[in-house]
């Protein structure tokens, strides 16, 4: 099975065509998700997952910051680090090749490839963490119980000084961490 057919089995996220609509700007709403991927309305947590993924697909990054974008209304929002947690992973095989499948705390499912890859980048701690590409811009952070599981999987690669810990998705390779020589 291909990577295509592998994604199209997995849960699909139920996406709006965010990009196909040009609303006005109308402002900030009270809506703030934390660090650890919960969101919040006035300060209140939202407990409703329906509510949560409700918001999700209406959600996008554009120029460093996040909106909630309708047909008729643009909103942002405010994002403590990034807007979703890995909660759980599985391999599965595509053409004969592991590929790392990865579980959003909405339930989201998506396959390390290309297309969602694992990048690092500074944490709202200042830490570099492995995150992973989603949709529109957004990203997904690893949960802590998600890092060290994957940190056990890693392979070691030295590279321009410097010691690559690297897990390997449908033939790619992507750093998980980087540590200086000493």
């Amino acid at each position: 099975m291909d990577l295509k057919a592998l994604q199209q089995q997995l849960q699909q996220p139920n996406l709006a065509p965010v990009e196909q609509w040009q609303p006005k700007f109308c402002g900030d709403i009270p809506l703030y998700i934390d660090a650890d991927g919960q969101w919040f309305y006035n300060n209140s947590l939202i407990q409703r997952p329906a509510m949560v993924k409700l918001f999700a697909s209406v959600l996008l990054y554009q120029d460093g910051e996040h909106f909630l974008q309708t047909p008729v209304e643009k909103m942002r929002i405010k994002v403590a680090d990034a807007a979703f947690i890995i909660t759980d992973w599985q391999w599965l095989t595509s053409n004969d090749l592991p590929v790392l499948a990865l579980t959003s705390s909405i339930g989201d499912k998506v396959l390390v490839s290309p297309e969602h890859p694992i990048l690092l980048a500074l944490s709202a701690e200042q830490d570099w963490l492995p995150y992973v590409q989603m949709w529109r811009g957004l990203t997904a952070k690893l949960s802590r119980n998600v890092y060290y599981q994957l940190a056990e999987q890693v392979s070691t690669v030295y590279c321009n000084g410097q010691q690559h810990y690297q897990l390997k998705s449908a033939g790619f390779p992507y750093t998980f961490a980087i540590a200086p020589l000493n």
